[in-house]
């Protein structure tokens, strides 16, 4: 994408968040490009995941496209909730003191590592931390996983089938928390807790972001006998 294009689309979506919805006429009129070339960046952005249209009748002939920003386009804006998290964690240390608050994170990833089981479901070790993976993803983590060999190697997905191993690195390039860990780093103890409990499996940190590594990394493996 050239930064003409980005710069475009930037502006369709600023445009959508500030008036909620548009047509590709108005978008022309105001963004001072011919129609043609607004529907083009309408289209990919629809392919992106990060429009959505509907179609308006006003009467006999084709009817006229509505475009909005869908969920995954609003989250492109910059969001300080978790700065908001942190500060609302202060106020309640201060109000009801460390122990209490630990308490409180500790059942928020209790409830969170249910709602994953219950999302995951039954299949092998595989097919449930590729649906981990994908719930990562979807919460805003740059999440990736491949399997690994005893002795804790890459093994070559080319060789193997990564659908079918027991033990596997699950990576995690960003943290959607990361503010409130650096203040908070209990909270990746209840992780952990959290994707074991998910997994139902066990699992061990390998790298950690808040030591100033640039991933967060898992090894995941069959509970012991």
């Amino acid at each position: 994408m050239t930064t003409a294009q980005h710069s475009t689309k930037q502006d369709i979506l600023n445009f959508l968040l500030k008036h909620g919805q548009t047509t590709a006429q108005e978008l022309a009129e105001s963004l001072e490009i011919s129609p043609q070339a607004i529907r083009r960046h309408l289209k990919d952005l629809e392919a992106e995941g990060l429009i959505l249209h509907e179609a308006v009748h006003t009467g006999v002939g084709r009817p006229n496209y509505v475009y909005v920003l869908s969920k995954q386009g609003r989250e492109q804006f910059p969001s300080r909730h978790d700065e908001f998290a942190v500060s609302l964690l202060d106020t309640l240390t201060e109000t009801v003191g460390v122990e209490q608050v630990g308490s409180i994170l500790r059942k928020q990833w209790e409830r969170k590592a249910l709602e994953y089981r219950d999302r995951i479901g039954l299949g092998t070790l595989a097919e449930r931390v590729a649906k981990l993976v994908d719930l990562r993803r979807q919460e805003g983590y740059m999440a990736e996983y491949y399997p690994v060999s005893a002795e804790g190697t890459p093994i070559d997905t080319g060789k193997a089938n990564p659908k079918t191993g027991d033990r596997f690195i699950l990576t995690e390039y960003n943290c959607a928390i990361s503010h409130i860990a650096e203040s908070y780093p209990s909270v990746c103890g209840h992780e952990l807790e959290m994707f074991l409990v998910a997994l139902d499996c066990q699992v061990e940190r390998t790298h950690w972001l808040v030591n100033g590594e640039h991933r967060c990394g898992y090894l995941i493996q069959p509970k012991h006998p």
